[in-house]
């Protein structure tokens, strides 16, 4: 692909505007560890909604759904679409706990919540675990999609990409904290909002494409693998049972709550959970999750799967690919490849913009989760297990060159992968069965330290299990092995909670009236604390008005989402009846938030 003069001068000044701004906060951000991974607690709704939001868009997005349109049509999209279910969950059940709570990491909720050596054992395995080998994994991944972007391109080589990016994310990483991060993130998410879009309008745009009518023309009578309608929304499950299963009832039945994966965890974590932690008030913190879940569902997917769609035209096969792109590697050649392949087709100066977007939104995910990863491995094992009185400028400097670290061991992970929707199913795998814990440990006093430790390790033995049996030629398909997994892991940790060593007393009353979680999981401890029931029933924190806000919520995003989808497709009254579903429920997501926002103590 040729790059023209305008397009470097364009790729230039947006990347001057998207940087430029963090290179004021790196001396805020060396002031102490509070500052540097958790903004000082200061953060507006707005800002954090949107720093979640530029995450979770990272370069591997767009190549993702890509893939998953061109192997599953637009219906396959539920494997992540059904995350919705969690993400409102969050808003209405858990984000004002989290925030109550005062944590810096969300690792650091197991000290509090739970007693015990069994208690520090958890946050510190965790804190390895997720914040180098999980977190690297996931760095890999978004890297990988640089790679064969880049590929594409400019025919470079995977350590040529790392060596550019990664140069640029860990200076920004290291010099500026989380400010930094948020306010880079703030400026990526709307330069890459405009960058997809305009890939999407140019694609439309081709001859072989012929506009909105033109795709929904062509691939409304073409089939796909397995004989999948391109554009359904919804499976066939008269003719594919099993592809149903897999994309549809699993997620939307099961995966949802029981798998822990980032971004979309189950009772919040990892990245979102920091930025809840880092919101000014419990006010924010559920403002900012709100946010985060309409603009991820709704504002984001549609360009992305229009180019998807198009690229089904333009690049029926893989082998059209590579013959477009005779010096691409082979090792890169994948679906998810077709998305930067659609790239060749922008204009002028429109392929600067598509390529500063890119490198944004690598950027806004990678720089992300060096902090986060950084957060953990310092705060949550190296301050907390080797070296525990230093001072804060040690911490700051100790968390810059983990970031570096970091950025070596992601590096390397990049050349154990080939797509984003294998790296997508390990991370799906691995973290099967652990979900329902994170769910209801804060509803329910019995879930205890050990009840963790046993989680991550049966869905881990599990996995390796079948891996094994698969290098024996005994496969298991993915929905089987998900519920397997599932089973197992939730029958071991439950058991471990009613059978296993109770968490002390003391330590359970103090959580309780810390972070003051509703329901009638807490009763014991409420009674032993000689608490009235009352005590828990502050600002709206009762379980059939967060129903009612899940409820509303997903109906609200779900709706918007498939309005925009019919009437991109030309069907009016379709998407008419969506728009009435979307009003009524929006209006009942109002009531709840206003109760939730006005009431007394909703705002400590």
């Amino acid at each position: 692909m040729q790059i023209t003069l305008i397009d470097w001068v364009v790729i230039g000044i947006t990347l001057l505007v998207c940087f430029g701004p963090a290179l004021f906060f790196g001396k805020r951000a060396g002031k102490s560890t509070a500052e540097f991974f958790a903004s000082g607690r200061s953060v507006p709704w707005w800002l954090a909604g949107l720093s979640m939001v530029a995450t979770t868009f990272s370069s591997d997005t767009p190549n993702l759904v890509t893939d998953i349109v061109r192997r599953q049509g637009v219906a396959g999209n539920w494997v992540w679409w059904a995350f919705v279910l969690t993400g409102v969950a969050t808003v209405f059940f858990y984000a004002r706990l989290w925030r109550r709570s005062g944590v810096m990491t969300d690792l650091e909720f197991y000290e509090i919540r739970y007693s015990g050596k069994a208690a520090s054992v958890v946050r510190g395995f965790r804190s390895v675990y997720l914040g180098l080998f999980f977190n690297c994994m996931i760095m890999a991944t978004v890297n990988l999609a640089a790679c064969k972007i880049a590929g594409i391109l400019f025919g470079m080589d995977r350590w040529q990409t790392l060596l550019i990016v990664g140069t640029l994310n860990v200076v920004f990483a290291t010099h500026s904290g989380l400010w930094g991060v948020l306010v880079i993130d703030m400026i990526q998410f709307f330069i890459k909002m405009t960058a997809v879009i305009a890939a999407a309008y140019f694609a439309l745009q081709l001859p072989q494409v012929g506009g909105l009518s033109g795709l929904v023309d062509k691939l409304s009578t073409a089939t796909g693998p397995n004989g999948i309608n391109y554009l359904n929304m919804l499976p066939d499950f008269s003719n594919n049972w099993d592809i149903a299963v897999a994309i549809f009832i699993m997620p939307i039945a099961v995966q949802w709550w029981a798998v822990w994966y980032p971004g979309a965890e189950p009772g919040g974590g990892s990245y979102i959970a920091q930025r809840m932690l880092a919101s000014k008030s419990e006010r924010d913190a559920l403002g900012a999750v709100l946010f985060f879940n309409v603009a991820h569902y709704v504002l984001r997917p549609w360009p992305w799967i229009i180019v998807g769609l198009a690229s089904i035209i333009v690049y029926p096969q893989l082998s059209d690919i590579q013959t477009a792109f005779p010096n691409l590697d082979p090792g890169l050649l994948g679906h998810d490849i077709a998305y930067p392949a659609m790239l060749k087709f922008l204009p002028i100066g429109f392929v600067g913009l598509m390529v500063g977007g890119l490198i944004a939104a690598n950027s806004s995910t990678i720089l992300t989760h060096l902090n986060w990863g950084a957060s953990y491995l310092v705060h949550d094992f190296y301050r907390r297990f080797i070296k525990k009185n230093e001072t804060e400028h040690h911490y700051v400097t100790a968390g810059r060159v983990v970031t570096i670290i970091l950025f070596f061991a992601s590096s390397g992970a990049v050349y154990l992968l080939d797509t984003a929707k294998d790296a997508f199913d390990i991370i799906l795998q691995v973290g099967a069965g652990t979900g329902l814990l994170y769910l209801v440990r804060w509803f329910w006093w019995r879930v205890n330290a050990w009840s963790e430790i046993v989680a991550m390790a049966s869905s881990f033995l599990v996995s390796i299990g079948f891996l094994i049996l698969k290098k024996e030629d005994i496969v298991f398909s993915t929905h089987v092995a998900l519920l397997l997994t599932i089973g197992i892991t939730t029958v071991c940790w439950v058991a471990t909670a009613l059978f296993g060593p109770e968490t002390d007393r003391e330590v359970l009353i103090a959580f309780y009236k810390k972070v003051r979680p509703f329901g009638p999981g807490w009763k014991t401890i409420r009674e032993a604390a000689g608490l009235p029931e009352e005590a828990s029933k502050l600002a709206g924190d009762n379980i059939p008005l967060a129903l009612l806000g899940w409820v509303a919520g997903c109906a609200v995003v779900w709706s918007a989402l498939f309005t925009v989808g019919n009437f991109l497709y030309g069907r009016m009254a379709l998407a008419g009846v969506l728009l009435a579903v979307f009003l009524v429920a929006g209006a009942a997501l109002l009531y709840v938030v206003n109760r939730l926002w006005t009431e007394k103590g909703a705002g400590a």
